[in-house]
């Protein structure tokens, strides 16, 4: 039995339904629900739907090392808590940069200087006492850069690992993606059980093709045996496509992981 609970994406599963519906359906299967970005959504039919929501985007726009990015940031990620109290979201995303409609950052960074993780680490600083004001986690989530988020910063596993470490605070954690660690990093067990104290969350889908897992290349079985086996207690959430049916998705998504 699975010692960790299970979430969907209702951005990328049962996609010719209205966004409400998706939801729904999933809360309807006993998952909770992740979302991306709130302001396009009906905050007060969400928060009116039942469903148990696992995260959500935790900014609008912004950066963590230019001092108008680190403004727009934190602004919209006060913004975002007031969200998440409404929807009783526990956990708010953030990545390394602002990402456009593409997931493409908004400032590409070809070096990441010293001096800019530093400022990172700085303005992560900030985002914690954030969540740590409201009683949230924010989340910082590891990106690939050689398939979908080319040019983005702090983006590898190991690289958002680091900065949460060096923030060390309770109120901002990792999301790992094993996904975007497949691509940039593999090794994907071992990440795990040497990231353990600092994640929040953990996401999947499989390589090639960000599906369901058993549609690619990761034996997400194993991975799921060994979150067992170190006593993970969190949220796996599966933020993948469904290759042909979303209900067929969730059914390969719980069989690898087990139902809590």
């Amino acid at each position: 039995m699975a010692t960790y609970a299970l979430a969907a994406s209702a951005e990328m599963l049962y996609l010719d339904l209205p966004f409400l519906d998706r939801v729904h359906r999933i809360a309807e299967r006993g998952l909770q629900v992740e979302i991306w970005d709130w302001s396009t959504k009906d905050i007060d039919a969400l928060a009116a739907s039942g469903a148990e929501f696992s995260s959500m985007t935790g900014y609008l726009e912004g950066d963590l090392t230019e001092p108008d990015g680190i403004e727009a940031l934190l602004t919209t990620a006060q913004q975002s808590l007031d969200v998440a109290k409404r929807l009783d979201c526990p956990r708010l995303n953030l990545h390394g940069t602002g990402l456009d409609n593409r997931g493409l950052p908004v400032r590409p960074v070809e070096t990441v200087t010293p001096a800019m993780w530093l400022t990172a680490a700085g303005t992560l600083r900030k985002i914690a006492e954030l969540g740590e004001q409201a009683g949230r986690v924010f989340t910082l989530e590891n990106l690939n850069l050689a398939v979908d988020h080319p040019g983005t910063p702090f983006a590898t596993a190991a690289d958002t690992l680091a900065l949460v470490q060096a923030v060390d605070s309770p109120h901002l954690r990792m999301n790992l993606d094993l996904y975007h660690a497949q691509i940039g990093e593999g090794n994907l067990i071992e990440l795990v059980r040497k990231a353990l104290p600092y994640i929040g969350e953990i996401q999947v889908a499989d390589v090639p093709g960000r599906c369901e897992p058993g549609t690619g290349e990761i034996h997400y079985p194993a991975v799921g045996a060994a979150l067992r086996d170190i006593g993970y207690t969190g949220v796996v959430g599966l933020e993948g496509w469904a290759k042909n049916d979303s209900d067929d998705a969730l059914d390969a998504f719980e069989a690898a992981f087990g139902r809590p």
